[in-house]
Formats: structure tokens, sequence, C-alpha cells
């Protein structure tokens, strides 16, 4: 293993530490479980800032950190949603929007042309919100009551960002799509 091999490593662990926080989740240990999403909010955090301030930048770790991302997100808001701490609503328009780029990137990716993964504004500022109304909505359940307006606002805008980084993409790859001559 090489020093440019450890934003690597990072995102992969990362990826294991999705198994512990859901099994926590279900058997509802939210501090422990608070404790370990935290580590990873602040693991991803490190692998991008060693990825970029050294050049250790990667194509597969352009995969591994949004694949570790998503694992953790996609699972916790399934588990926070069957245990009926999350709206189910919000639950599917999360998850429909993920499987949704997932899928168009595919299909961009292989009919189209090389597809270049660049989150959009609108994007990053989602997964924050998915980030912190975890984190939230874990906080409110255990260790801490939270103020349910600041819970409903971060429902809300999480919502209305996971609507327009979806249509966002759906536009932006359709359009470049079209330019390739490809009728979608």
């Amino acid at each position: 293993m090489k020093a440019r091999d450890i934003p690597n490593l990072i995102s992969f662990l990362r990826i294991l530490m999705t198994v512990p926080v859901v099994w926590l989740l279900f058997v509802r240990e939210f501090g422990v479980a608070l404790m370990l999403f935290a580590v990873a909010g602040i693991s991803d955090g490190l692998d991008g800032f060693l990825a970029k301030q050294f050049g250790w930048q990667s194509r597969l770790g352009g995969l591994l950190d949004p694949l570790a991302d998503k694992a953790l997100l996609m699972s916790s808001f399934l588990v926070l949603g069957a245990l009926d701490l999350l709206p189910v609503w919000l639950v599917m328009a999360v998850i429909f929007r993920d499987l949704l780029i997932m899928g168009g990137g595919l299909y961009y990716h292989f009919l189209v042309e090389d597809l270049q993964a660049d989150p959009s504004l609108i994007s990053k500022l989602n997964t924050l919100l998915q980030i912190l109304l975890v984190l939230a909505t874990v906080t409110n359940a255990g260790p801490l009551a939270l103020p349910p307006l600041l819970l409903a606002v971060l429902i809300w805008s999480t919502l209305a960002t996971t609507l327009a980084s979806g249509i966002g993409y759906v536009w932006v790859w359709t359009r470049k799509a079209q330019r390739k001559g490809w009728h979608v």
C-alpha cells in the first residue's frame, strides 16, 4: 500500500461502517450510532481533503467516495423510515432520486459517452442536508430532543433539494445526450 491509497482505504472503511451503523439504528442504540455516523462524516471530509491536498485522486476514489456516501445515507434513510422516524414519502423520494441518478449515469456512460461525475451545487447541498437530517433525526430519537420545527425544516429542505437535484441531473444529461445526437 502506498500513501496515495489512503483516501481509497478510508472510503472503503466508510462503506464497511455502514453495517454497524445500520445495526445500531435497528436496535435503537442511537447514541453509539450517532458517534459512528459522525466518524463516517469526518472520514468523508478527510479522504477528500487528502486526495485533493496531495494529488491522490484516482478513478477508483471517484467511485468509492460517492458509493460510500450513498451506502451510508440510503441505508440510514431506509432504517429511519422503517422505524417511523422519517416520513416514508421522503425516504421514497431520496431512494428514487439516487436510483434515477445511478441508472441515468450508467445509461449515459454506456450509451452516450464516458461520464465524468461532477456533482452539481444543488446535489452537494442535498447531500449535506441529508447528512444533517440523519444526524438530527438520530439525535432527536436518542440523546437529545430537538425542536420539532428544526426537524420539519430539515425534512422539507431535504425534499426540495432532492427533487431539484434529481430534475437537474435529468435535464443536464438529457441535453448533453441530445447534443451528441441521442434521442432520449
